[in-house]
């Protein structure tokens, strides 16, 4: 039904065109992930996903669809928003298969969730050990899928009610907050691991993959394996699943490497723009100089950034 609001119009909103999948199956209008308890299907127990909207249940929304012009294509436009998705996926041994240096392990065992002060924490530490105990060589494994800024909860709320939406949600992919933040501790990570002589691996979308390197233009070498690369990326993408028709799977894309010194010189130094760029744009802020004192008495300070005061 076309909604009519004090004589204008607007087209419903399907809510199946935002949240792709809702426990790990494709989003549709009537979804009641109550009725299976909110267990997820990737690891067996109750989805962990929270929101504040939802205090007394899970938020189990798994994947999102990019806006896209035209038929929307799940190798592009479907993402992962939460990491357990990946879990659909034996992504571990692929992490063995495909990045681990030298022979392959004799006693693969996995560590979950290994935390160090200075250091911070990983998903999992995937390590070869041996009949006295010892740990020989080890890689990290690190999960990382997308957040949001905005809410596609009214779009899920729709979902579950079987209903349209009146307007689409205000959300976007949070991708700044991947590249700024995540590379960041890979970075200080791969920085850790180069002195251990081990290697992190950072499973993250193909799609987010893709937006790091068109935005830091770092060494990429295929030779995972070589001594020279300790940060490996290697991505997934969702696609049509044949063995459950109209449902999605994880793929793997892309197994590259890079060095942390490599990666931290593309954020980091850039190619300047130039000088006379600059001055123009001094020029055309002066035509609206005034003196700080009238900026002060006006109460037009613009807004700066202040370091938070150390409580200590």
């Amino acid at each position: 039904m076309i909604q009519v609001q004090a004589g204008s119009w607007r087209l419903p909103f399907n809510p199946e065109t935002i949240v792709g999948e809702v426990l790990g199956r494709r989003a549709a209008k009537g979804a009641n992930p109550s009725a299976a308890n909110f267990e997820c299907p990737f690891i067996k127990s109750r989805c962990p996903k929270r929101s504040t909207q939802l205090p007394d249940e899970p938020y189990p929304v798994c994947t999102l669809w990019r806006r896209s012009t035209g038929k929307p294509d799940p190798r592009q436009d479907l993402i992962f928003v939460c990491p357990k998705r990946f879990y659909a996926v034996d992504f571990l041994t692929e992490v063995i298969e495909h990045c681990w240096p030298g022979e392959k392990p004799k006693n693969p065992r996995v560590a979950p969730e290994v935390k160090m002060a200075g250091f911070g924490n990983v998903d999992f530490v995937i390590a070869d050990v041996q009949d006295d105990g010892e740990v020989e060589q080890f890689l990290s494994v690190e999960l990382q899928a997308i957040d949001i800024t905005g809410s596609v909860f009214p779009a899920y709320q729709a979902l579950r009610a079987e209903a349209d939406l009146e307007r689409r949600p205000t959300y976007g992919l949070n991708w700044d907050n991947v590249y700024k933040r995540y590379v960041t501790q890979l970075i200080r990570k791969g920085y850790f691991h180069h002195h251990w002589k081990s290697k992190i691996v950072a499973v993250i979308p193909e799609q987010v993959y893709q937006y790091i390197t068109s935005r830091a233009d770092f060494i990429r070498s295929a030779d995972v394996k070589s001594a020279q690369v300790n940060i490996i990326f290697m991505t997934y993408r969702l696609e049509s699943d044949p063995t459950r028709p109209g449902e999605f799977r994880p793929a793997l894309v892309t197994v590259e490497g890079t060095s942390h010194s490599s990666l931290q010189n593309a954020i980091l130094y850039k190619e300047a723009p130039q000088r006379d760029a600059f001055t123009t744009q001094i020029k055309r802020s002066l035509v609206r100089a005034v003196s700080l004192a009238d900026l002060i008495a006006t109460g037009e300070i613009p807004d700066l950034e202040v370091p938070e005061s150390d409580p200590s």
